[in-house]
């Protein structure tokens, strides 16, 4: 648990991290002044940040960051992601050279879009690395010489209804070791095995969630001149390992795959929201995401580089919602803006922004509680 807790702090503060990183590069691209970055969450520990003379200088809890020309680099006390403060991103200081607010309209975009944009590529990077560390797939029983493949496996898919192994306990994503005592590595070496036994009890070693375990299990026969059979479906999977050139074509074809059925599994909740239905698509919040981190780490450091890209394009693309208080909605007040030809009145935006939070928060708690629900009771 302690282990599954601290990675997950780590995965999902780092992703959050790297898209504060994105909004601070641009604004300091376009010479906005970030008056503070901080890793983790206030209230602060400390901080740090430069003085005239290029020396770093202490930072107290209790200063305040707009006191100081240069940004203040803190560590807080929430170990969960971070955050850049920029100067005027609240409607004050607008007539400052160094402001938020005196920059154009497509450069103010394009620091709210940095973020998002971040989380993208670091989704696209994370894939390309996983692709050449080596990442599960499917093979034939017949492997290309050129295909870099280890540790193939013979895994379930599925079991049919009422058959034998749904009779001896075995589920989708079992992988086979051994029939009857005896090693197999291919897929036609199990239906050997089964095919010749019909009637006859026989064990079967799976592993499950890295755990071993043998089952007793009885092939049957539809016809006396049919072979028997377990009714399970077989694939046979492998850790595959691309060279780095074509990691890299992977990496960007499987953010792109992901970005559209994301996109079209957040389509369909709205949907299903607007029209009353309900909603086909499972929504995790953090306790479901934790929970997920715990199994994921098991699997090995692969499925951790997948699963981080996954909840990288997730929070990338969620920012980019037109909701008010989330990067997308900030967006939405800089379009109103362009077409008007002149900013909303602050306040106007404040509020709608500080209900759009409020309500955000009663989301979220409504979507850790049911976490909670589901994941631990």
């Amino acid at each position: 648990m302690f282990i599954t807790i601290i990675t997950f702090i780590i995965i999902l503060g780092s992703l959050i991290l790297v898209h504060e990183l994105g909004h601070f590069i641009t604004a300091r691209m376009f010479k906005v002044k970030a008056e503070e970055f901080g890793f983790g969450l206030p209230p602060r520990i400390f901080g740090l940040v430069k003085n005239d003379h290029g020396k770093w200088r202490y930072v107290g809890p209790r200063t305040k960051a707009e006191d100081y020309k240069k940004t203040i680099w803190s560590v807080n006390w929430l170990p969960f992601g971070g955050f850049v403060s920029i100067k005027g991103e609240n409607g004050d200081h607008q007539k400052d050279v160094d402001s938020f607010g005196s920059r154009k309209i497509w450069q103010r975009s394009t620091i709210m879009f940095a973020g998002v944009a971040m989380n993208f590529i670091l989704c696209f990077v994370l894939l390309a690395i996983a692709f050449m560390v080596g990442i599960p797939s499917l093979v034939d029983d017949v492997t290309d010489p050129s295909l870099n493949a280890s540790q193939e496996k013979v895994q379930i898919i599925s079991v049919a209804k009422d058959s034998p192994a749904a009779a001896a306990q075995i589920a989708v994503g079992d992988i086979i070791l051994k029939i009857n005592g005896q090693p197999v590595a291919t897929i036609q070496e199990v239906k050997d095995k089964i095919s010749v036994s019909p009637n006859q009890e026989m064990d079967i070693t799976i592993s499950r969630a890295n755990q071993e375990i043998t089952q007793k299990i009885i092939p049957v026969s539809s016809a006396p001149d049919q072979p028997a059979q377990v009714g399970v479906g077989l694939v046979k999977t492998a850790i595959v390992r691309y060279p780095w050139y074509q990691a890299i074509y992977k990496g960007a074809e499987t953010t792109l795959a992901l970005t559209l059925a994301i996109l079209k599994a957040f389509a369909k909740i709205i949907g299903d929201l607007i029209t009353g239905q309900q909603m086909e698509t499972e929504v995790a919040g953090p306790v479901g995401i934790a929970v997920l981190t715990g199994q994921v780490v098991k699997l090995g450091l692969s499925y951790i580089l997948q699963f981080a890209a996954l909840l990288s394009i997730n929070l990338g693309i969620i920012n980019l919602l037109p909701i008010p208080a989330l990067d997308g909605g900030r967006l939405l007040f800089l379009i109103i803006e362009k077409f008007k030809g002149r900013p909303v009145k602050q306040s106007l935006e404040a509020r709608i922004h500080q209900i759009g939070f409020v309500l955000l928060m009663c989301l979220m708690a409504f979507i850790i509680l049911r976490d909670i629900k589901i994941n631990l009771f």
